[in-house]
């Protein structure tokens, strides 16, 4: 039993040696200087189509040969103001040979970064175990459109905006007309018929009110509050028929309102209104 056992595991071991020795990781273009470019989406999908178009070829030299030019980078160099320390020497610009749509702008300020992170690039290949270091990153550049097309594009931006906000509607045929699509879902309040709701009698604006006297008023107030000693301003619109800043105006002088209590949203006359209303019953 311990002679299989040992048996196994070093069977074990030789595959996982064996797995070992079929990554093979090609270093052949390590030293290969490469540029890491942050570009809008806009020229990525415009180099991308040109790269889909171009043909496929098994030679990597016949293929790069075969390669469309897709862009072209200026370099422009001040000699009377070039200095290592000057931000502005030197300028990068690309300019894209065709776009996805004629409206893209063609030409972009590329913006190298001075301090960033060493970096490699590497590539898979569809072999089973093959990794290649493609080259290191040499420059880092962040692309952003040129002074003479930043108008064209702010207007494609503003129109991808709207593009976006636009709601499409869409109109369905219902072949189904039987209602079930109509039926109410759990928990839905169902509404009784119309015959059951009481039609509210309507009032008319206060543009339509005819302000009486103040005197006739106050003497009308009275005669509601003898009545009834507490009453809402609602109430009164529609017992008097008048203004509701009138009213108001007037409760003010007469009334005092309650905010708490069980009359509490109403108004009721003040002491002294009452001790003249009660003396006159008195005598």
């Amino acid at each position: 039993m311990e002679e299989a056992t040992n048996n196994d595991n070093n069977s074990n071991s030789n595959d996982s040696n064996n797995n070992n020795n079929n990554c093979i990781l090609e270093t052949l273009k390590a030293e290969r200087a490469m540029w890491l470019m942050k570009c809008p989406s806009l020229v990525y999908r415009s180099l991308q189509s040109a790269a889909s178009s171009s043909p496929s070829s098994i030679n990597e030299d016949d293929a790069v040969s075969s390669r469309p030019v897709v862009a072209k980078v200026l370099l422009s160099i001040d000699p009377l103001t070039s200095n290592e320390n000057d931000s502005s020497s030197p300028q990068f610009t690309m300019e894209l040979a065709s776009t996805e749509s004629g409206s893209v702008p063609k030409c972009y300020s590329m913006d190298m970064s001075k301090d960033f992170i060493p970096m490699s690039v590497f590539s898979e290949s569809s072999q089973a175990g093959k990794i290649s270091v493609e080259g290191k990153i040499l420059n880092k550049f962040d692309m952003r459109p040129h002074d003479g097309n930043l108008e064209n594009y702010w207007k494609l931006c503003r129109e991808r905006t709207n593009k976006y906000m636009t709601k499409s509607r869409q109109i369905q045929v219902i072949d189904n007309d039987n209602g079930t699509h109509m039926r109410p879902l759990p928990g839905m309040m169902i509404s009784s018929g119309f015959g059951d709701k009481k039609k509210l009698p309507v009032k008319g604006s206060d543009m339509k009110r005819t302000r009486r006297d103040r005197g006739e008023m106050e003497e009308i107030m009275f005669k509601l509050f003898e009545r009834q000693p507490n009453w809402t301003l609602r109430q009164l619109i529609q017992e008097t028929d008048q203004p509701e800043q009138f009213l108001k105006d007037m409760l003010k002088d007469l009334c005092v309102y309650n905010n708490k209590g069980t009359n509490q949203g109403s108004y009721e006359l003040k002491i002294e209104y009452k001790r003249s209303g009660e003396e006159p019953t008195a005598k």
